[in-house]
């Protein structure tokens, strides 16, 4: 059906679009005469398909525009729901409608699309906006004053009653106050058309527009995110969102700005970021500033009973604490939604908050709640769900496989890799898989201290701290005494044997800052060493070297670092026949050994792998898989630190 698909496609093209939806927000419909089509809750317009939409017959649509319900506001909106459910043509799908589906029905035009744009809100959510609206776009647009839930309807529909009385048809535009805009029409293309000339129409009343500009993350973020991360993480460790721009600071520079922001202007604002915001202004060192967060966060607590989803930390930025990243990149957006909102106000009288009796029911309406539920939806239940993870050498081989099994667990996952377009196009394929979880990419080299110490920069930036560290990264030269120069040596040893240190070195102040947050959580360092680090490898020194350092390193810092609630320990795969290490046919190791004569008799490459098979009781080189098992295990254990652990096949069994 043409009309279905120009539904889609006007919902995709304003539901992708920030300055006029976020979060999923926003509904949209068509109807003929026998049905309405209508967003269904939870449903993204961004990327919605038919199966997005709730079909409802209009006949039963229209009984919740005549029913008498309940005085009591809860109880109607319970049955005015109950209602709009009944309506569905196909129950069976179990789509919820919109909640504002008597709306879309009670409009005479075919097709409806409600939208939050920011600029509209801007006016919408301002001291004066009636007498600027009606200035602006006179009698042929309806003006409602705020009303939440079945109450709006009610006060749409006798002023729709009224205009129709008065024009002879129904309003195109409909402003609602503290809310958003509703645009009607027949077409599409109209819809666009009038969506367009309200935009414009306010933002030519603004002076002072602006292109709001990111500023820099300071490094001292580096210990005071993962503080206030874990400050926060009271029974399940949260995911953090971090950002910094030219808008934050105009905000956060005192309270009095602050206070601009301080409350909800629109419904929408309270299902992603509750109804009170954190403001934190001690920020002249971090002892102060610690100080002030763990008080601060105890007086929000008594005060609201739960922690603030918002913090705005002077001369840092804004930040967002969720149970996943998804939700926490959602809350930004939505907050620094509202930040514009008032920022633009100024030009229409300043900003207009809800009520506190506003704010009140719709922290409580069930349907906000359903809402709220959907975006954050549940966790997977495994243990690594939503926690932090870095896998250096990421991006192909073993490491690919890592983070591939990592994220499809539900881990936040910073793939650091020194090949740049390896590690993006990992990043971007698994990014597809990520459902709440996320995926990022940070060009490392691990024998650079300072490149390390910048990798670990950006993944507090990003999620807020880190809860597992693997140490991946490596390369291998193969050779004997006569063959290996001292380059190759020493770069062997600082990628397979000094990184580790260098890993641990960057890694373990974010970890130890998270401990005294909250003692007793426990956090893993992980070094993917090798069989090699276990027993001698035949003119293989080098690498077999590095790693057998690289057990003797795991063990001290294991010694070390247990008070801090820090887990350190080594997995040893077997050979990885099927990656690059072994398989690339220009310089894997069955080249480098077929070419080196380390295979006796060896003609061919399959002579080599067929060689190195016989070595495994198992008949079979180690797979990603068999790390893995071995990985989360390390993580689950929470009484083993400063093991090294084989996953070999059988191949070498310690005694």
């Amino acid at each position: 059906m043409k009309q279905l698909k120009d539904l889609i496609d006007i919902s995709r093209f304003y539901g992708s679009d920030k300055d006029f939806t976020l979060a999923g927000g926003g509904n949209t419909s068509y109807k003929d005469e026998k049905y309405i089509w209508v967003k269904a809750s939870g449903a993204s317009l961004a990327t919605i398909t038919e199966d997005g939409f709730a079909k409802l017959y209009r006949e039963k649509v229209k009984i919740t525009g005549e029913k008498q319900y309940s005085e009591d506001e809860h109880v109607r909106e319970r049955q005015v729901k109950k209602d709009l459910i009944a309506a569905n043509v196909h129950p069976e799908k179990g789509k919820r409608p919109s909640v504002e589906t008597s709306f879309h029905e009670l409009i005479n035009y075919a097709f409806v699309v409600h939208m939050h744009p920011t600029f509209t809100n801007a006016l919408m959510c301002a001291r004066d906006s009636e007498q600027v609206t009606r200035r602006l776009f006179g009698d042929e647009v309806l003006y409602i004053g705020y009303a939440p839930g079945y109450s709006l309807f009610l006060k749409v529909k006798g002023a729709v009653s009224g205009y129709r009385k008065k024009f002879k048809h129904d309003p195109k535009i409909i402003f609602l106050e503290n809310h958003g805009v509703f645009v009607s029409a027949d077409t599409t293309a109209e819809i666009r058309e009038m969506y367009t000339f309200l935009t414009d129409r306010i933002k030519s009343e603004i002076s002072f527009l602006e292109a709001f500009a990111p500023l820099p993350e300071e490094k001292e973020l580096d210990g005071i995110l993962p503080y206030i991360r874990m400050k926060l993480s009271e029974d399940s460790s949260k995911v953090l969102s971090f950002r910094h721009s030219t808008l934050h600071r105009h905000f956060y520079d005192d309270g009095e700005q602050f206070g601009k922001v301080s409350k909800p202007f629109t419904p929408d604002i309270i299902v992603y970021c509750k109804s009170s915001y954190l403001y934190i202004e001690e920020t002249s060192n971090r002892e102060k500033l610690i100080a002030s967060i763990d008080k601060k966060l105890d007086d929000f607590k008594r005060k609201h009973g739960c922690f603030p989803r918002i913090i705005v930390l002077k001369d840092f930025g804004l930040l967002s604490v969720e149970d996943n990243k998804e939700s926490a990149e959602i809350a930004l957006d939505v907050y620094e939604d509202l930040m514009k909102i008032s920022f633009y106000s100024e030009a229409f009288g300043g900003p207009r908050f809800m009520s506190d009796t506003e704010i009140e029911f719709i922290d409580n309406w069930e349907v906000e709640n359903y809402r709220r539920k959907i975006s954050r939806g549940t966790a997977s239940g495994n243990s690594i769900d939503q926690r932090i993870v870095v896998v250096t050498g990421g991006a192909q081989g073993f490491g690919e496989g890592i983070a591939t099994d990592l994220v499809s667990r539900g881990a936040n996952v910073v793939i650091a890799d020194i090949n740049d377009k390896m590690g993006k196009a990992t990043t971007e394929r698994l990014s597809q898989n990520c459902a709440k979880n996320r995926v990022f990419f940070k060009k490392t080299d691990v024998s650079d201290p300072g490149s390390l110490e910048e990798l670990v920069h950006e993944t507090v930036i990003k999620f807020g701290g880190i809860d597992v560290f693997i140490s991946n990264a490596g390369i291998l030269y193969a050779g004997g005494i006569d063959e290996l120069s001292p380059a190759e040596f020493d770069k062997m040893t600082s990628v397979n044997y000094h990184a580790w240190y260098y890993c641990v070195r960057a890694a373990a102040p974010v970890m130890k800052i998270q401990s005294a947050a909250k003692p007793g959580y426990t956090m893993d360092m992980i070094q993917i060493n090798s069989k090699s680090g276990l027993a001698g490898s035949n003119r293989n020194f080098a690498y077999s070297g590095a790693k057998f350092g690289g057990i003797g390193l795991t063990q001290s810092f294991a010694l070390e670092l247990a008070p801090h609630g820090i887990k350190v320990n080594a997995v040893c795969p077997g050979n990885f026949f099927e990656g690059p290490l072994w398989a690339d046919p220009r310089k894997g190791l069955f080249v480098q050994y077929l070419n080196a004569g380390k295979v006796p008799g060896a003609k061919i490459l399959e002579d080599v792998k067929r060689h190195y098979e016989e070595k495994v009781p198992m008949k079979r080189g180690c797979r990603v898989e068999d790390v893995m098992n071995a990985i989360y295990y390390v993580i689950d254990q929470q009484y083993e630190t400063g093991q090294a652990i084989p996953v070999t096949g059988g191949q070498l069994m310690l005694s």
